[in-house]
């Protein structure tokens, strides 16, 4: 879906996927799935996470310096999102 970008978790890691562009980057080994998008704001991410030991709690994530240590442009990237829904194989 255009304007759609998705998260998902594998071990360690985060990814952020959008416009054929993936972006991974460290958690905790202790996160054991994203479970429900509660809020999207231009590179800010509120969202239900499961975690071993501790149950679900709200996250936040913020793409903006991730993508900025990363050399890219966020306004450029994050623009054209509208939506991010969390995606599992």
């Amino acid at each position: 879906m255009p304007g759609e970008a998705t998260l998902s978790n594998n071990e360690q890691f985060t990814s952020f996927s959008f416009n054929n562009q993936i972006i991974r980057f460290a958690t905790s080994s202790k996160l054991e799935k994203y479970t429900r998008i509660v809020e999207w704001k231009h590179g800010y991410i509120v969202v239900m996470a499961v975690y071993k030991g501790i149950g679900e709690v709200e996250e936040y994530i913020d793409l903006v310096p991730i993508l900025e240590n990363l050399y890219m442009d966020p306004d450029d990237f994050l623009s054209p999102i509208q939506k991010v829904r969390i995606v599992y194989d």
